[in-house]
């Protein structure tokens, strides 16, 4: 008959099986508590003197500040930290809706900010907007003039509010032109061809390069064939450019201004020449930046 196991190698055999599976592996270092952490801090904005109130219409915005044009053609960049209170008035962000962010702030949109007085300048204390300026604002971004039309109800019922947000965006779409690249179609023709397709995408390259871009793209005709003839074919043309910027280019729809065509109008040489006529077979795609943007 075995031995029974004495009470000590119990005890041993107890403590080896409560002990982890990890047994043996390196335990993780203590901590030190001399853990640094370096930044600022967000300002106390109850701390800080008051600032103007102001009402206008955000132009522009970089990274956490926002250039906002008052009623008086005066424009005022103005700082947005963690502490800022965002509010919208009503309907998009209502009661059991998410509350707004830092990203609501778009271009386009009609606010009133309380600010703070800091030593880098002005910080909003509060911004409020109406959600149904939100909406328009959105629309303005990602969208285009015929989304307006055909949407414009919904957005804001009072069609003469909503022309009215519509003239003050048109207002503020003041641009500086960067560049302009031209591709060139055969005659009654709207396909790219392949020195057109790379000319696009090199364009696309090149306004990557350059801070918040936008294309507008322009289509036009020579002037053979009629006038409806023609403006629906450079309206075609400029479709296609957008969609191979877009699908191949990758250039991101919302950074794309709303196209046209302008057929026959503006050519770049006299319809007198074939070689003329090759000239005003084009599609214009500018790279602009917007006015607002500047010394921001």
């Amino acid at each position: 008959m075995p031995a029974l196991p004495t009470p000590s190698a119990m005890l041993l055999l107890a403590t080896t099986l409560a002990m982890p599976a990890t047994l043996g592996a390196p335990e993780a270092p203590a901590p030190t508590g001399n853990i640094v952490v370096t930044g600022s801090p967000a300002p106390d904005l109850a701390q800080l003197p008051a600032g103007p109130d102001l009402a206008g219409t955000i132009i522009a915005r970089t990274g956490t500040r926002i250039k906002v044009l008052g009623a008086d053609g005066q424009t005022t960049i103005i700082a947005i930290s963690e502490a800022t209170r965002i509010k919208a008035s009503s309907g998009l962000f209502a009661k059991g809706k998410a509350t707004p962010g830092p990203e609501a702030l778009l271009n386009g949109l009609p606010v009133t900010v309380r600010t703070v007085r800091a030593e880098s300048g002005l910080i909003a204390s509060q911004v409020t907007f109406k959600s149904g300026d939100l909406k328009t604002a959105m629309m303005i971004r990602n969208g285009t003039a015929q989304r307006f039309d055909e949407q414009g109800a919904e957005i804001d019922r009072n069609a003469a509010a909503t022309e009215a947000l519509k003239g003050r965006f048109g207002d503020i779409t003041k641009y500086n032109l960067k560049s302009t690249t031209n591709v060139f179609f055969a005659t009654g023709k709207a396909a790219l061809s392949p020195q057109a397709k790379a000319d696009l995408c090199t364009a696309a390259t090149a306004a990557e390069a350059t801070d918040n871009a936008l294309m507008l793209v322009v289509g036009y005709t020579d002037s053979t064939g009629s006038d409806e003839y023609n403006q629906t074919l450079s309206e075609r043309r400029a479709g296609a450019v957008i969609n191979y910027l877009q699908q191949v280019c990758h250039w991101k729809p919302y950074r794309m201004l709303t196209p046209t065509g302008m057929a026959k109008a503006d050519p770049l040489a006299s319809n007198d020449t074939p070689a003329g006529k090759a000239q005003n077979r084009r599609v214009s795609v500018n790279i602009l930046v917007s006015k607002g943007l500047d010394g921001m």
